[in-house]
């Protein structure tokens, strides 16, 4: 018997107690000070608990317990939804300081209202995807730009996902929101996506109009009005070291509006990285230790923050919302498996974090059907199987290789590992969601 190498054994954080998790066999423990200093030397003073949690385990059944749990997962992977994202046109209405689609392809009127290139969308989605899950999210650039083209347009797209019975998930700044919404009841719109970077001075200098102008007023009327005719708004907030104190202000904000309240309103936080040709001052980055501190501290100083977001803290979230672990995560990137993206030139590619980006295509759509195989293999086979750095990680399953998108910008392989600090994460998220008891709904 030896010490499982799946294990993820550390000590919380702001406490002597230790924790000990293993994703693969499903179980976590939280010890105390003098059994976690024994586990950290390598001592076990009830042995028998510890080989029957799967804590201590042999060389053969770990690997059947691997080999299990990882054709599981293509089963369950095989029968998941499908997102597949369409991107009418890279042009947007705003100047986000920290965009890095500013130098993307942006089309003309004419290209960008033809109902041939949409046809031709469905016809590949019809014949590629057949009898898989799956919806549309329309994303951009901006998807709901003011003027009769792009109002056009996304009337088509809607009739066309309606006439498949598609759900439709939309991604969009917001400005426009409210005028879109009479074309949305002509649709199965499953989720609204919209951005606000803070309160109003800190979002407004962050998402500003191409004019100049602020944003944020105008956001929080479609917003009201979204929910009042009942869609799903899913708020989100890019976070770097400029913005990241104002959560706190954000989400009482979002609490005295009632949208923390209602049913229909939920929020996610993003990271604010280096992607492609970003823009603006990269001293604002934050990675991800550094922002869940900071958010690990916010939330002890306000707590109220809690009713707006809860973090994940990798999977630390998870386990405390279910009372389990979730299933090992043998791969966290979804490109050319349950994520493909296209744009309005015709052209395929792997995920968002891909789309419109010169050399990453995969093939077109339009005006002919072709596909680079080898590209697109590359994609369907990266996991931590794949990847020479995940092969003995013991974070391997709680981490799931990273995004291969950001991999490959930093090493040039799709095959190399976008590095998650699960450990780091656990250390704050356990410690935090076991003294907190609001994660009640």
């Amino acid at each position: 018997m030896h010490f499982y190498r799946h294990n993820i054994f550390s000590k919380l954080k702001d406490s002597d107690n230790y924790f000990i998790l293993n994703i693969l066999t499903g179980n976590a423990d939280i010890l105390d000070p003098d059994e976690g200093a024994r586990v950290e030397k390598g001592e076990f003073l009830d042995r028998k608990q510890y080989i029957d949690k799967g804590y201590l385990i042999d060389e053969a059944e770990e690997e059947k317990l691997y080999r299990k749990a990882y054709l599981d997962f293509l089963d369950l992977s095989g029968s998941s939804e499908i997102q597949i994202f369409y991107v009418p046109d890279y042009s947007c209405n705003f100047r986000c300081s920290y965009c890095y689609q500013g130098e993307y392809t942006v089309s003309s009127d004419t290209a960008s209202g033809s109902n041939d290139v949409i046809d031709s969308f469905f016809s590949y989605i019809d014949a590629e995807f057949a009898g898989k899950k799956k919806y549309i999210t329309i994303f951009g650039g901006e998807p709901l730009m003011a003027g009769k083209i792009p109002f056009e347009r996304m009337e088509y797209m809607l009739k066309k996902a309606s006439e498949r019975r598609l759900d439709c998930a939309i991604v969009t700044n917001g400005y426009n929101l409210e005028d879109y919404l009479p074309v949305f009841r002509n649709g199965k719109i499953r989720e609204i996506q919209v951005t606000l970077d803070g309160p109003e001075e800190i979002h407004d200098k962050r998402r500003p109009l191409a004019s100049g102008k602020g944003s944020f007023s105008r956001i929080v009327s479609g917003i009201d009005k979204a929910l009042a005719e009942g869609y799903n708004i899913n708020l989100r907030t890019v976070i770097d070291r400029e913005n990241i104190e104002y959560l706190p202000e954000l989400a009482s904000f979002a609490i005295k509006k009632g949208w923390t309240g209602n049913p229909l309103f939920k929020t996610q936080i993003g990271r604010n990285y280096e992607l492609h040709t970003c823009h603006g001052g990269r001293g604002e980055l934050l990675s991800r230790v550094e922002i869940y501190s900071i958010i690990y501290d916010l939330l002890i100083r306000h707590p109220e923050i809690l009713e707006f977001h809860k973090p994940a803290f990798s999977v630390s979230r998870f386990l405390f919302e279910n009372g389990e672990l979730p299933s090992p995560l043998f791969d966290s990137c979804p490109g050319c498996k349950t994520e493909w993206a296209f744009d309005f030139t015709g052209r395929i590619y792997s995920c968002t974090a891909t789309v419109g980006k010169e050399g990453e295509e995969l093939g077109t759509f339009y005006p002919e059907t072709k596909t680079d195989r080898e590209k697109i293999s590359q994609w369907e086979k990266r996991c931590v199987l794949s990847i020479p750095e995940c092969r003995d990680c013991a974070l391997q399953l709680a981490c799931g290789g990273g995004c291969a998108s950001v991999a490959k910008n930093k090493t040039g392989k799709i095959n190399s590992p976008d590095c998650r600090p699960v450990r780091e994460l656990l250390e704050m998220g356990i410690s935090y969601y076991l003294n907190n008891s609001e994660l009640e709904d």
